[in-house]
């Protein structure tokens, strides 16, 4: 084999894997609000969706930086 087939462009990688997690916790926490503000009662596996969206999108938000910016540019 003469090596890697493709090249990854990590600073568009890391772009877009910033902007899923700020799409995440944007969605998550923007829906839990207009529950909260229209006092609609949802289960609570939805709120705990909502919830979950959040995390998700600040531990994305928060790690792709280090992932794809930093560690993953240096084991090359």
């Amino acid at each position: 084999m003469t090596g890697r087939t493709r090249e990854i462009d990590y600073p568009k990688v890391t772009k877009r894997s910033v902007a899923l997690g700020l799409a995440l916790f944007l969605f998550g926490g923007l829906g839990r609000g207009l529950v909260q503000t229209l006092g609609v009662q949802l289960p609570a596996w939805e709120l705990t969706l909502l919830f979950d969206l959040e995390v998700l999108g600040i531990g994305i938000f928060l790690l792709s930086p280090i992932v794809f910016g930093v560690l993953l540019p240096l084991t090359e």
